[in-house]
Formats: C-alpha cells, sequence, structure tokens
C-alpha cells in the first residue's frame, strides 16, 4: 500500500507507526485511517515483529482525531475508496485491531492527545508521555462522540467519574494529572520520548512472545463486550452526523465561532 499519512518502518522487530500530518496537529481522515490498519496489519502478520510503537508526527500532536474539514456535507468524513462503516472511516476496524494484534502496542504522545486521538492511546497497551503532552475529549463540543471504548473502557481504566468527567467538560489534562488517574504509565523530557520508548520496547522484546500474546489475550477478555458497544455506537454516530446539532458543532469549529447547542434543548 502506497502511504501517504503516515511513516511505517520495521527495525530488528520493533514496528513504528508515526500519524505524519502535522499541519493539522495529525488529525486524520479516511485515508489515515486506512493507513493505519494496514500498517498494523502488516506488523500483525510478520512474525519478526514483536512490539509496536504508535506516535505522531512533529512536537505538537499525537493526534487530535477526526479532521473536521474532511466532514462531508451529509455528516459523514469524505473518502476515495474503502469501506466507509457508515461514518466514512473505519475508526471501529483500527480499534479492533490495535486490541486484537497480538502484540503489545506502546503509544508515545508526543503532544496533543485529543479527542479520537485521546481514544487511540487510551485503546494501546502500554502510554509514554512527553511532559509537554496534553489529553481530553472534544467529541460533544464537536457535535460527536465515542460511546465505544473511548468511554466504557475508559471508565475501567480511570473509574466512571473521572471518564464522565473527562467527556462532559471536554477539558485537558496534563501529561502528570494524566499518570495520576492511571491513564499515562510514564513521563519522560519530550527529547527523550522515542528512546524512552525504544528502550520499552526492547525490554518487550525480550520476553515470550507467546506468553504475551497470551496475556493481551486475557487482558482483552475482560472487557471484549465493549466491541458490541462500539458497534452500536459507530451506527449511532452515523445517524447523528446528519443532524442540525452535530453540524453546529462541525460549522462552530470551523468557522472560529463560539458553538450554540442551546437550540436544541427546547
Amino acid at each position: 500500500m502506497e502511504l501517504t499519512d503516515i511513516l511505517y518502518e520495521k527495525t530488528n522487530g520493533l514496528a513504528k507507526i508515526t500519524i505524519n500530518r502535522p499541519e493539522v496537529y495529525n488529525a486524520f481522515r479516511a485515508r489515515t485511517i486506512q493507513e493505519l490498519i494496514w500498517s498494523f496489519r502488516d506488523a500483525w502478520d510478520d512474525n519478526r515483529i514483536g512490539v509496536v510503537i504508535l506516535t505522531g508526527s512533529g512536537e505538537k500532536a499525537f493526534c487530535v482525531g477526526g479532521d473536521q474539514k474532511e466532514k462531508g456535507e451529509e455528516g459523514g468524513y469524505d473518502y476515495s475508496g474503502g469501506l466507509g462503516g457508515g461514518i466514512g472511516l473505519e475508526v471501529e476496524t483500527l480499534h479492533q485491531t490495535i486490541r486484537n494484534i497480538p502484540k503489545p502496542v506502546i503509544a508515545a504522545v508526543n503532544g496533543f492527545a485529543i479527542g479520537g486521538g485521546h481514544v487511540l492511546h487510551v485503546i494501546c497497551d502500554l502510554t509514554i508521555a512527553s511532559e509537554k503532552a496534553k489529553f481530553g475529549q472534544s467529541g460533544p463540543k464537536v457535535g460527536s462522540y465515542d460511546a465505544g471504548f473511548g468511554s466504557a473502557y475508559l471508565a475501567r481504566i480511570v473509574g466512571e467519574k473521572k471518564a464522565r468527567e473527562i467527556w462532559y467538560l471536554c477539558e485537558q489534562y496534563s501529561a502528570q494529572e494524566s499518570k495520576e488517574m492511571g491513564l499515562v504509565n510514564k513521563i519522560v523530557p519530550a527529547d527523550q520520548l522515542q528512546q524512552a520508548a525504544e528502550e520499552w520496547a526492547e525490554k518487550i522484546l525480550q520476553k515470550s512472545p507467546t506468553a504475551l500474546k497470551m496475556l493481551k489475550y486475557s487482558f482483552n477478555a475482560d472487557s471484549a463486550n465493549i466491541q458490541g458497544i462500539s458497534q452500536l455506537s459507530m451506527s449511532s454516530l452515523a445517524m447523528f452526523y446528519n443532524t442540525e446539532e452535530s453540524e453546529e458543532g462541525k460549522n462552530a469549529f470551523l468557522e472560529k465561532r463560539p458553538v450554540d447547542f442551546k437550540k436544541f434543548r427546547r
């Protein structure tokens, strides 16, 4: 597959996947999602690969979710080729691929991990963050949501009360605050992030691949029911994107004006 939106490299048992759209804070479009799925599946099929690092290009962002400028007139995202999964993005497939790949996935969060980008790091097995990283949700601010792994699994990590706070208030949290709530495993200086991720990867590569695979399956089993919830979530989101309420969130973001959801409470 020709890669335009991500960088993909494999070295000595490590696969590194970098979202490479720094001009839009590594926001993803349909093409980006397709390339991410392809890369994770390639790493899955390659028996020489034992661990995957997911990160973002540049110093500002890991990923800030879906690119609002790519959102079409009918609510879903514009895309060329592939299956859209109802919203023009194969996000559900990507989530399942990251969870199910029988190899540990490390998120190296170099900057903003917001919205759909926040969900990506949550789903990864481990998260190492730059001290400059910021975490948070934005969905309800822009007429969107992730009622699957992005909320139900998040609650398993940080607890119900904190997960509701993250989604209802849409505030941003520092790397230290995120570590305290269990979202981040380790914090390092920005210029040491990639090195730290690779050091953890090397430690993992020294372990039994079968043992790691079975452990990941075991960890996933307890929250496997969320996959069904995720399917319902994405189906409902496809319908929601066709409403005036969702459009208001998108348009306010693009027009850089305050959003007005009050009229939808009448």
